[in-house]
């Protein structure tokens, strides 16, 4: 699909001819990966918030296993001992 646009500031466009000179890419390139990035943007942010939920479960979940092994290894030197 194409997008046309006109009466951009100029000063913007030099800006943006820089970021894309500044990643050896057109403009072109560097205006098509900002679009996409703006139209993703929600479902990556929707995305690391699922993950940033996943990752603190497993904290808790490690957490909780840890304590239950310390416990268990408190168990087996006392029934060692006996």
């Amino acid at each position: 699909m194409d997008i046309f646009l006109r009466n951009i500031d100029p000063v913007a466009m030099k800006k943006i001819d820089e970021m894309a000179k500044r990643k050896s890419i057109s403009r072109q390139e560097f205006l098509k990966s900002v679009v996409e990035k703006v139209a993703y943007e929600p479902e990556r942010n929707e995305n690391e918030v699922r993950l940033e939920r996943i990752i603190e479960m497993n904290f808790q979940i490690m957490k909780e296993a840890t304590s239950t092994i310390s416990r268990f290894e408190n168990l087996l030197v006392e029934l060692m001992e006996e």
